[in-house]
Order: structure tokens, then C-alpha cells, then sequence
């Protein structure tokens, strides 16, 4: 039996209770402050938007760890899934992605890997999708006691590295490959010139 599987069968035999996201963390939404691309100063600091970084900035407005969701514009994955970020330091959000921050009971990072799993399909609305702030509160979120958080988070953090490491070889290899028939058309194509000559 896995040390996951040790966990559940002691610590929640019985299943476990979900709770609305908003009551799981800190909803940061009403601190984010966009910016226009012109008005932006270029710095060091991320700003954040939908899907991730979308320039570096002078100045910041959120210090700390944070999991960030994208709100409006790219929101969803093609399996239906919010795109969901990872971010830690000095950094500025704008108002296309909810900001969480963790709270006591609930590891931060258990709901950045949760949070990916949900289909919010059905809470996307508009002709350029949105997440609005209302659904985004609401998602269920299943409440595991923290050791049994803390062994799921173990076992998908190192699954992350260990597929992050191997599509790094993967593609490492592919492009040595690329580049090894590269050489070998342009070895067979002046072959075949050399050979031409002689007819």
C-alpha cells in the first residue's frame, strides 16, 4: 500500500468534506491593478496577466507565494482546465487573473495542483471567455487533513520535476537528432553533386 494510500485509509477513511475555494485561501482580486502597456515602466519585477508573464515592470504590488488563475482572455485549457500559474516574489497582477495567497488548514500549493484538475468548462462565460470572480469562489474543493495535502503535493511535485527533466532530455535529443540529419542531407546532397560530375 502507498504512504498516500496509508494516509487516507487513516486519516479520512471515511472520505472528506469539500469547501467553496474562497473559504480554502485568500482571494487577493480586489489588490490587482492593471496596467496599459504604455503607462508600464520596464523593470524586474513580473506582471502578471491570464496566462502567465506578460512583461517585467519598475514596481510591484504583491510580495509572497501565490497561485494565479486566469480570469478573462486565455482562461482554459483544450481539456477544460483554468490555466493556472505559480508565482513567488515581488510581482504585479492585473485584473485578467484571480490571485490567491494561502490560509491556515489549506497548503497553497495542494490547491495550485487541485485547482489545475477542475473543469471550469461550465463556469466559462462571455464571447471572450471569463472566469468571473463569483464561480471562481464557489469551486469545491475537497479538504484532505494537511498530512495527507502535504504527501499529495510530494508525489505530484516530483512528478513535475521528473516530467520537466525528461521533456528537457526529450527535446535535447530531438534537436541533436534535427541536427544530425541536417548534416546528413547536406553530406548526401553533396554527394550526390560530387557523384553528378561524373556522368
Amino acid at each position: 500500500m502507498s504512504r498516500l494510500a496509508e494516509l487516507i485509509k487513516e486519516l479520512c477513511p471515511n472520505g472528506v468534506e469539500y469547501s467553496p475555494l474562497e473559504k480554502c485561501c485568500n482571494i487577493l482580486d480586489r489588490q490587482r491593478k492593471p496596467v496599459t502597456k504604455s503607462a508600464r515602466e520596464i523593470g524586474k519585477y513580473p506582471y502578471y496577466g491570464a496566462n502567465g508573464i506578460q512583461d517585467y515592470v519598475s514596481d510591484y504590488i504583491f510580495d509572497g507565494t501565490f497561485v494565479l488563475v486566469g480570469e478573462d482572455g486565455s482562461v482554459i485549457t483544450k481539456s477544460g482546465n483554468p490555466v493556472v500559474t505559480w508565482a513567488q516574489g515581488k510581482i504585479w497582477v492585473n485584473n485578467h487573473a484571480h490571485i490567491i495567497e494561502e490560509n491556515e488548514g489549506v497548503l497553497l500549493r495542494y490547491l495550485y495542483h487541485y485547482i489545475q484538475t477542475v473543469d471550469v468548462t461550465p463556469l466559462i462565460h462571455g464571447n471572450i471567455p471569463k472566469l468571473t470572480g463569483g464561480d471562481f469562489k464557489t469551486i469545491p474543493v475537497p479538504i484532505p487533513p494537511l498530512p495527507v495535502q502535504e504527501e499529495i503535493v510530494r508525489i505530484l511535485d516530483n512528478f513535475t520535476e521528473l516530467t520537466a527533466q525528461l521533456t528537457a532530455e526529450l527535446t535535447a535529443e530531438l534537436t541533436a537528432r534535427k541536427n544530425n540529419m541536417s548534416i546528413i542531407g547536406v553530406v548526401c546532397c553533396y554527394r550526390l553533386v560530387v557523384f553528378l560530375c561524373f556522368r
